[in-house]
């Protein structure tokens, strides 16, 4: 009997994109029936029904602790995986240490927060980010090239390794992120119920948001604005909404589990971030068959570029042109084509068997290189040969 793959994911963290998409994956991996899947990390702020049985408590508090770190290395082993995919900075130094023995992949989910667009794009004059983030980057680099690949939510992200931090090319695969993908239900009158969905942090963009709907002649009567998450801006964004152009037109709702639900009942997502790679809330509003209203960072207008589809992108932190598409994105008087034509794409694109698929053709790959090359290939995999 064909034994099946079994795939380790490793996390070092409860909550956030890389969370949520190491949760997709697993699910999407099992429903294969090809992979056996276990997730090690703490208990996941939400989502855990989607792993449930599938999950291995573990914990690394913080890169400097070695004892945790092989309290980690020591529970991936016991389970004998035949690859293990690491989803966060942390856990890729714990796998680091795992690659003379197995076959090991990391996701590179996203840059620290204080680098900035312009010098992302490397674009002439730009500033640079601090000392401390400039180190990071460079264990980033060495971490990279290490290990036997890593992968990648998008070509900006791909190129980024590949010119800032010289990660050689054929280390390197572009996979889109693993959505779950509710149901389409694209707006059927004008856009007036926006919906924003993300850390309240600046890199975000939530307050450049709420300036160019404060903006004269952008917010039509009627018109709402509903903020879902939490963070360190959220007094200060509740603050101005509550200033005479905005006031009672912006709902705060705090942390929330139900986000897909949220985006059915509002008519287009809006996402004005500073930096972005692959929002999983603009797959999920994608698919959602909801317009989405974007900033041009990372890899979001590859991302919004679908034939047909009314292409609603802003510049980064500009305020003004935020507004001037605002304007546009209320004035379509036929969202629901824009909509449909986006969810098709979330389909075609971020569909969970989409990404398994994806996926167990890397794992396959790094296991066959491995063999190829001589090195040593878990008995699992030799007895299934």
């Amino acid at each position: 009997m064909t034994r099946r793959l079994r795939v380790a994911h490793l996390l070092t963290q409860d909550r956030g994109g890389p969370v949520d998409v190491t949760l997709d994956l697993a699910a999407a991996l099992l429903a294969t029936g090809e992979a056996d899947v276990r997730v090690f990390g703490p208990p996941p702020a939400r989502g855990t029904d989607v792993i449930a049985g599938h999950h291995e408590a573990v914990d690394l508090p913080r890169k400097g602790d070695l004892a945790a770190g092989l309290r980690v290395r020591d529970a991936l082993l016991a389970w004998q995986p035949d690859v293990v995919h690491a989803q966060d900075r942390r856990a890729g130094l714990v796998a680091a240490s795992l690659r003379r023995r197995l076959p090991v992949a990391h996701t590179y989910h996203g840059v620290p927060d204080d680098v900035g667009e312009p010098w992302f794009r490397r674009q002439s004059g730009a500033l640079g980010p601090s000392a401390y983030t400039r180190v990071v980057l460079t264990a980033d680099s060495a971490l990279t090239r290490a290990l036997d690949r890593t992968v990648v939510p998008s070509p900006t992200m791909a190129r980024f390794l590949r010119d800032r931090l010289r990660v050689p090319a054929e280390r390197i695969t572009h996979i889109d992120n693993c959505v779950r993908l509710p149901e389409s239900s694209p707006p059927t009158d004008p856009v007036r119920r926006l919906v924003f969905a993300g850390l309240l942090v600046e890199r975000k963009g939530l307050l450049d948001l709420l300036e160019a709907l404060a903006t004269p002649g952008t917010m039509p009567a009627g018109a709402t604005l509903t903020v879902v998450g939490d963070g360190p801006q959220r007094q200060t964004a509740q603050r101005r909404a509550r200033r005479r152009d905005l006031a009672g037109r912006v709902q705060f709702l705090g942390f929330r589990a139900d986000v897909p639900r949220l985006l059915r009942e509002h008519d287009a997502l809006v996402q004005p971030s500073r930096m972005e790679q692959q929002p999983l809330v603009v797959a999920a509003a994608m698919a959602a068959g909801k317009p989405v209203l974007a900033t041009d960072t990372g890899g979001v207008a590859d991302m919004l570029a679908v034939p047909g589809a009314v292409s609603y992108l802003a510049e980064p932190g500009n305020v003004a042109d935020l507004a001037r598409v605002l304007r546009a994105l209320f004035a379509d008087s036929d969202p629901g084509r824009t909509g449909r034509l986006l969810a098709a794409r979330a389909r075609e694109r971020f569909a969970p068997e989409v990404c398994a698929d994806r996926h167990l053709a890397l794992y396959g790959e790094l296991l066959r290189s491995r063999e190829d090359r001589g090195q040593p290939v878990p008995v699992r995999e030799r007895e299934r040969s």
